[in-house]
C-alpha cells in the first residue's frame, strides 16, 4: 500500500460525512458502508482515541485496541480475537499500533495513519488523563524512538495520511 491522500484537519467530520453518504472514497474506489473496515494507526498521542470517540458518538462501531485486552503481554494483538472481529464486523473502525497489525492489513479497506510532530506528541502525552502511558521521561524517550523507527514503516503501508496543518 502507498500513501494516496491526506486527510484534512477535521478528519472525523469528513469521514463521518462520507460514511453517512454511504461511501468512503480513496484510491479511486468506493466502499459501501456495510463493507468498510478501517484501521487508524499512529504513535501515542496522535489522536486515535479522540477520533474513535468522535466516530462512536456519531453511531459508528469502533474498537480501541489499547483497552479491553486486545493487546497481549507480548505487545501483539490477540490474533484469533482480531481475526474473529474482522470476520464478523463489516463496518468497523479499529485503532491501534502493534507489531503484528500488518498481518491484518488485507482485511481493512483503509489504513489511516495519524501523525504529529514529536513536540506535539510529548505535550499531549504529558497532559492526557485517559491513558497513563507517556507521562514519564523514559516513555518520552521511547516515543521519540518509535517516531524515528516505526512511523516511517507505517507511512509506507498506510492508504491515508493525516498530519496537522495539511488540507
Amino acid at each position: 500500500m502507498a500513501v494516496v491522500g491526506v486527510l484534512p484537519d477535521h478528519a472525523a467530520d469528513r469521514v463521518r460525512f462520507r460514511l453517512a453518504r454511504g461511501s468512503l472514497r480513496a484510491t479511486g474506489r468506493r466502499y459501501r458502508i456495510g463493507m468498510t473496515r478501517v484501521l487508524v494507526t499512529g504513535m501515542s498521542g496522535t489522536g486515535k482515541t479522540t477520533l474513535l470517540n468522535g466516530l462512536a458518538q456519531r453511531g459508528h462501531a469502533v474498537i480501541d485496541t489499547d483497552y479491553e485486552g486486545w493487546v497481549l503481554g507480548d505487545g501483539l494483538w490477540d490474533a484469533p480475537r482480531m481475526a474473529t472481529l474482522l470476520e464478523q464486523e463489516r463496518d468497523i473502525v479499529v485503532a491501534g499500533t502493534v507489531e503484528n497489525q500488518g498481518d491484518f492489513y488485507d482485511r481493512f479497506e483503509h489504513v489511516v495513519l495519524l501523525t504529529a510532530p514529536l513536540h506535539v506528541l510529548l505535550a499531549r502525552l504529558s497532559s492526557r488523563s485517559s491513558n497513563p502511558y507517556g507521562r514519564i521521561p523514559a516513555e518520552h524517550v521511547e516515543v521519540a524512538h518509535y517516531v524515528r523507527t516505526v512511523e516511517p514503516l507505517l507511512r509506507r503501508t498506510c492508504t491515508l495520511l493525516r498530519a496537522p496543518g495539511r488540507s
